[in-house]
């Protein structure tokens, strides 16, 4: 602990309390500790004393479900860097993270044995949630809660943010009649982003253009390229069109496609997703990225605050995102592909 003390330019005591997650300190002060203890590998026995005073120093977190349909999880790059980075978080602090999907029997969520949990992309009659609440366990949402309550403490992106930024971009780029094709799902993202958009599209004195598909045990791949084909076939001449799901950029090439529109020259094409291999389509394809490692250690932060019964503390905490600017977004007229980052 001297030794992560030294490089961070704290004393111990800061260090012990930066990751027990009690004390006060400012934001910086706990991600230098934070940045100091990953660079050494320190792992505090933070478990061993949570048992020792009556903890499992175990932390639970869940993976959300859409209706009865199977996810792949470690498949969608958002939820694969959502686990490694609760997992590092976790293991760096000295906890063992225990990773189940929604979807297993509910008794399974009554009787492991948790100090506290991380719940993933609560929806509006959260089944999973209503049965953690019976536990009366610290509880943190990766996600704003569609239906809060007080007290509530949460971890989300700042959607409102991204989706003003990217839709900025895509005006600098010449667009001036953009459309989304967004997901029925009840949670709080889709509707973050439509109503983020609506307000954008409002402001800026654009037509508002939105297609929705319904995810249904149909490949997701024929319900949203159906949907953005819907939407560029409407008789509205979009010039730019975005998704916010994991494949949606390829699903919105697909359909620009059958439909013989040309990207970028007819059509520019963004997503917000994680997926590193956008970078390699023809065109590369600009995305928004979220950053749900930093999402899920922020998550574990706030969990631990609340396990160590902090008040000093905002229970409800929004991360930054980045936006990474490729082919499908170059400018009319411009020859040249475009790469870079913003945000």
């Amino acid at each position: 602990m001297a030794e992560v003390a030294d490089a961070a330019g704290v004393s111990v005591a800061t260090v012990s309390n930066t990751l027990n997650g009690t004390g006060r300190m400012s934001e910086e002060t706990r991600h230098r500790v934070m940045a100091a203890a990953r660079d050494l590998s320190y792992l505090p026995f933070t478990s061993a004393r949570a048992a020792a005073r009556g903890g499992t120093g175990m932390l639970g977190l869940t993976l959300t479900t859409y209706g009865d349909l199977p996810v792949p999880y470690i498949q969608v790059p958002y939820y694969a860097r959502l686990v490694l980075g609760a997992t590092e978080a976790a293991h760096q602090r000295g906890y063992l993270l225990v990773v189940l999907p929604a979807s297993v029997p509910a008794w399974m969520w009554l009787t492991t044995p948790l100090d506290g949990v991380i719940h993933t992309e609560p929806t509006r009659n959260d089944p999973v949630l209503a049965i953690l609440r019976q536990r009366g366990i610290p509880i943190v949402t990766e996600g704003r809660p569609p239906s809060p309550r007080h007290g509530d403490a949460w971890v989300d992106s700042d959607i409102e943010t991204a989706v003003r930024d990217l839709l900025d971009h895509l005006t600098r780029s010449g667009a001036r009649r953009i459309g989304v094709v967004l997901p029925r799902h009840d949670d709080a993202y889709p509707e973050l982003v439509r109503r983020t958009y609506e307000h954008w599209c409002k402001e800026h004195r654009q037509p508002a253009m939105v297609e929705s598909f319904t995810l249904s045990r149909e490949p997701s791949r024929a319900a949203e390229t159906a949907a953005a084909r819907r939407l560029l076939r409407a008789g509205q001449e979009a010039d730019a069109v975005f998704g916010v799901y994991t494949s949606s950029g390829r699903h919105i090439l697909d359909a620009a496609r059958d439909l013989g529109l040309r990207v970028p020259d007819d059509l520019l094409v963004a997503a917000i997703s994680e997926d590193p291999a956008y970078a390699d389509l023809m065109p590369s394809v600009t995305t928004v990225t979220l950053h749900p490692e930093r999402l899920a250690a922020e998550a574990v932060d706030l969990l631990l605050a609340l396990l160590n019964d902090r008040t000093d503390v905002s229970r409800e905490r929004l991360v930054s995102h980045e936006l990474v600017i490729r082919e499908s977004t170059r400018p009319l007229g411009q020859a040249a592909s475009v790469s870079g980052r913003s945000g």
